[in-house]
């Protein structure tokens, strides 16, 4: 597969679950306001942090690194008996990591009144089955990601999170009493739709007509499953030395990514309450950062991951394909750059009546407002760190990879300390800060790595990173006028001067909008080329 095919599917697959990721977000943005209104902040803590941090931990250290290592190289003309048989050990390990952190949810952590939040012990255990069963699965998202079955993804998870909802919804209403079984039952249906979906597909796809068109290296659903054949390794060693090396950084950035749950976990600074009110405020502060950033980030990592060659100085690849990822890296950065800068500005002002609009006076009084509006600032952070880090980890050959580990150990040590004093400090404002000055590190770390990559050639993608000046006065009006507006209007005042302050922040939008379409023609040409739907179709 040609760079240009590949660039072509991995925009299609970043469009499509930009899609989807807003479809999740939006789903659970309203699953969360509307739960809140039958079920306590008390219950949602439990739910959102200590329940939802034992599932993604035995997910991600269990499949993280062999995602990573398993994407790297071509997918087509690779010899993949020894990759699935590679795969398949997610679920053992996955066994392992669950049998560790359910002994630690159950007897090393402090459990929630049973008054208050009642089945916790038998919850635990229910996601962790639900971890289990997604694992299963992970040998078909591997493929179909590998093949650029772009479409598969959006649906399976569409269908999942549908299911999610609707258990949600049905068991809140009909038995809010039934405490935690509820969101139990919720993610076993979500992990058992998911593979289900996968498992479906599989068999329909396999031997088919538009398998032969693409390729497809399996023709029979018994090749899904882990065996051995004659005069090949059971395994592929290179790619289980590269999981290995994967394996301790995920280790590190688990830490780093749910840092803030793991010391409101373990180190209890803030009650369940808190932590469910902090959870909420986290979660609609980075919802732009999940369902956008995140996708591009995952898609084009598989981009950068077959066009470049791992570990190879850049004077020895082919240049063609150099110079286009060198221009997708800088149209990557201004794209982020640039929604991030909006969300910033923005951001301040707005931050009082999204909580007020949300969640009422339980999330608009207090330190919500300041914790939204503290993230607004972390977004940007996220979104250069996010693709940065994606083209790093690409780009990195193995003794990189485990030199960057002992960064990141010394990153998460530090992070975990300033976390724990800033909290003590400044209560959940003290999370977001240590999160930025974290993220502040780790993105010049990669800025570093990309410098160095591209220092003897031509190209320069950092160059993604400077904004037009013209951008810079928009977005500096914009966030005057718009904070003036919030403190002559909003938000006591009824809903009309709420809509008064609205419409005001919709007129400062699309003033800025205009001059990005105007100013970075470069980064508007690569959004309608490459990332829109209705184009990648087009070109594909």
């Amino acid at each position: 597969m040609g760079s240009q095919d590949v660039l072509k599917s991995a925009s299609a697959l970043a469009s499509y679950s930009v899609l989807l990721q807003v479809m999740f977000r939006l789903l659970t943005f309203f699953l969360n306001a509307f739960t809140l209104r039958f079920v306590s902040k008390e219950l949602i803590g439990v739910v959102n942090v200590r329940l939802m941090l034992l599932y993604t931990t035995l997910v991600f250290l269990s499949r993280e690194a062999f995602r990573r290592a398993c994407l790297s190289g071509e997918g087509v003309g690779r010899n993949w008996r020894p990759v699935i048989n590679l795969l398949w050990l997610t679920l053992p390990l996955g066994c392992l990591w669950g049998v560790l952190l359910v002994c630690v949810w159950w007897w090393l952590l402090q459990a929630p009144d049973p008054e208050a939040v009642p089945h916790y012990v038998p919850a635990v255990g229910f996601f962790c089955l639900a971890a289990l069963m997604e694992l299963l699965a992970e040998p078909l998202w591997v493929l179909a990601q590998a093949h650029m079955l772009v479409r598969l993804k959006v649906v399976a998870e569409s269908l999942a999170m549908i299911a999610k909802c609707l258990v949600t919804v049905v068991m809140v209403v009909s038995s809010p009493d039934w405490g935690l079984y509820i969101f139990s039952a919720a993610q076993c249906v979500y992990a058992g739709f998911l593979l289900l979906c996968y498992i479906i597909y599989f068999l329909q796809f396999l031997g088919s007509e538009e398998a032969k068109k693409k390729s497809f290296p399996l023709d029979h659903v018994s090749q899904l499953l882990p065996t051995r054949m004659n005069g090949q390794p059971l395994i592929n060693w290179k790619l289980a030395t590269l999981t290995w090396s994967f394996f301790k950084q995920s280790f590190l950035k688990q830490i780093l990514t749910e840092g803030e749950r793991y010391v409101m976990t373990f180190l209890n600074v803030l009650n369940f309450g808190d932590q469910g009110v902090y959870d909420i405020v986290n979660n609609l502060g980075s919802m732009v950062a999940r369902f956008l950033f995140l996708p591009i980030e995952e898609s084009f990592y598989v981009f950068f991951a077959k066009v470049l060659e791992r570990g190879q100085d850049v004077r020895q690849q082919k240049q063609e394909e150099v110079s286009i990822a060198a221009d997708v890296l800088e149209c990557l950065l201004k794209l982020v750059l640039v929604i991030g800068l909006i969300i910033t500005a923005f951001g301040y002002s707005y931050s009082y009546l999204a909580l007020d609009i949300y969640g009422g006076e339980l999330l608009s009084s207090g330190t919500g407002p300041s914790l939204l509006r503290c993230y607004s600032f972390y977004v940007l952070l996220l979104a250069i760190n996010g693709v940065t880090e994606c083209f790093v980890f690409a780009a990195m050959s193995k003794e990189e990879v485990d030199r960057y580990n002992l960064v990141m150990l010394g990153l998460s040590a530090s992070f975990l300390l300033l976390s724990y004093w800033l909290t003590w400090l400044f209560g959940g404002m003290g999370f977001i800060l240590a999160n930025c000055c974290n993220m502040g590190l780790r993105i010049m770390h990669s800025l570093i790595y990309i410098h160095r990559y591209f220092q003897h050639s031509v190209h320069t993608p950092l160059s993604g990173l400077h904004p037009h000046p013209a951008l810079l006065i928009a977005l500096t009006m914009s966030f005057v006028l718009t904070a003036f507006s919030e403190r002559m209007l909003c938000c006591d005042s009824g809903w009309l001067l709420r809509l008064a302050h609205v419409t005001i922040g919709a007129v400062c939008l699309l003033g800025v909008v205009i001059v990005v379409f105007l100013t970075e023609t470069r980064l508007v040409q690569f959004i309608r080329t490459q990332l829109l739907p209705k184009y990648s179709k087009k070109d594909t």
